[in-house]
């Protein structure tokens, strides 16, 4: 007699949702957690760091007076903002829990180790062994760090340090123009510090479409964020006043100063005590393997989320999270994850899913491409959004929505409907029947189809 149906170990996104969906569908269901409710996205990433973006902006548009609004003498207070952004997760994790218990989910706080196929320690006050006839590993990542000389000092930091250090600093060093790495760059440079990113890769956001990262790029060096693409990472050195970080750029041997560094160039598996030392599971590299049904080696134990090498967000580790228990169960998943969207919190706002038209291209596929630059949208205007633009891709046989490239004020809002329309195979005409009100951003998205029309029509004559 197993003393549950399933056992979680992990509560972030992918595991409390898995977690409620095998609870509402009938089975005894245990959570272990050895941190707090809600995992990293809401505790120490998504929602802290759009907590504090969303500050950050409004300093920033307060201090620019382009709306005719000054004000003097504006303060900043890291030790509010922090505070804010405890109570907003606090918030969140406590409606979790609150969920959790409304279907009857135990939550056990500690450490869990597997041991074998239907059993997992828990440590923590009590020690005891749990039985159970599923186990689902959704223990998530942690912020990476490779073996750089001096990547060890004190002043250099990981996202989940910056997040809880409250100092406001005078100048600040980002190795990695990732997701990351590029959203810290936006909330420091709003609050007045000097920001430098470096990155290996050409461009910014490199895992992305080109043309997104290097818009980006030239308008964080508008704004004063200095760009350094293309450059390797070679030292750290403390200095009197931080540290430097030096780097193999495009001019050859390079450095930049500052009062501390954020190292954001990945983040791995929390894999670390998760099995007995007797235990072996196989894996995918650095991750869990796991099979079309998210089983891994060992019968009856599945892994889901950034354990497993998948992409690592937030939203995707929750339909995962869906899709395992369902299958678990014999079913099919319901949620199409060939489509993942991607959000960037960064101003303006990123925002893709899909294909981009190089990737299509790569494929074989003939495209159409439609670019929409928002300098008409009337949503754009008024609120100064900046370089801004849509692109939607679209195949040149079949008139099929493939992908979509957003970058604008409430892209992350609006890529959804794009996501929606990949999901479902809707054509760019059947996405043009529905009108957009105005004034929208939304509106954008009917000039970008309009575009992708025009370009099939084209090709069509």
């Amino acid at each position: 007699m197993f003393h549950y149906d399933l056992i979680v170990i992990g509560a972030g996104p992918g595991g409390y949702t898995a977690a409620l969906r095998a609870a509402k569908r009938g089975w005894k269901t245990a959570v272990i957690e050895r941190r707090e409710v809600g995992g990293t996205c809401l505790n120490r990433g998504c929602i802290p760091t759009k907590t504090l973006l969303h500050a950050s902006e409004i300093a920033a548009g307060i201090r620019g007076g382009r709306f005719g609004i000054e004000a003097q003498q504006v303060r900043l207070d890291m030790a509010a903002m922090l505070t804010r952004k405890r109570q907003v997760s606090a918030q969140l994790s406590g409606g979790i829990e609150t969920m959790l218990r409304a279907e009857k989910v135990k939550l056990l706080q500690g450490n869990a180790t597997v041991l074998g196929p239907s059993q997992v320690r828990l440590t923590g006050e009590n020690e005891q062994v749990l039985t159970a006839r599923h186990i689902l590993l959704a223990t998530g990542a942690v912020p990476a760090r490779p073996p750089i000389p001096g990547l060890d000092l004190p002043e250099v930091m990981t996202s989940d340090d910056l997040l809880e250090n409250g100092r406001l600093y005078q100048s600040l060093i980002v190795i990695g123009g990732g997701v990351i790495g590029v959203e810290f760059a936006t909330f420091y440079a709003d609050l007045g510090c000097q920001v430098t990113v470096i990155e290996g890769m050409d461009r910014l956001l490199p895992a992305l479409d080109r043309e997104l990262g290097q818009n980006l790029g030239m308008i964080f060096k508008k704004r004063g964020i200095a760009v350094h693409t293309g450059a390797d990472v070679t030292r750290l050195e403390k200095t009197e006043g931080g540290v430097r970080v030096c780097f193999h750029g495009k001019g050859g041997e390079e450095s930049a100063a500052g009062e501390a560094v954020l190292c954001a160039i990945g983040r791995r598996p929390n894999t670390e005590g998760l099995f007995a030392p007797d235990v072996a599971v196989a894996m995918n590299g650095r991750f869990i393997a796991v099979n079309e049904n998210y089983e891994t080696s060992l019968p009856g134990i599945y892994a889901i989320g950034d354990v497993s090498g998948n992409i690592q967000l937030a939203h995707m580790a929750a339909a995962q999270g869906i899709d395992a228990v369902e299958r678990m169960m014999g079913g099919a998943g319901r949620i199409d994850l060939t489509a993942v969207p991607s959000c960037i919190y960064c101003a303006p706002e990123i925002a893709c899913v899909g294909m981009t038209a190089e990737e299509a291209k790569a494929e074989g596929r003939a495209v159409a491409v439609g670019k929409y630059v928002m300098y008409a949208n009337g949503r754009t205007v008024i609120q100064d959004g900046g370089r801004a633009f849509l692109k939607i891709v679209a195949d040149a046989e079949s008139h099929a929505i493939l992908g979509a490239q957003f970058m604008c004020e409430h892209a992350t809002d609006m890529i959804s409907e794009m996501t929606a329309a990949i999901v479902n195979g809707l054509t760019v005409e059947q996405m043009l029947r529905a009108m957009r009100p105005h004034p929208t951003f939304e509106e954008g998205v009917q000039d970008a189809l309009e575009a992708v029309l025009g370009k099939l029509s084209g090709a069509e004559h």
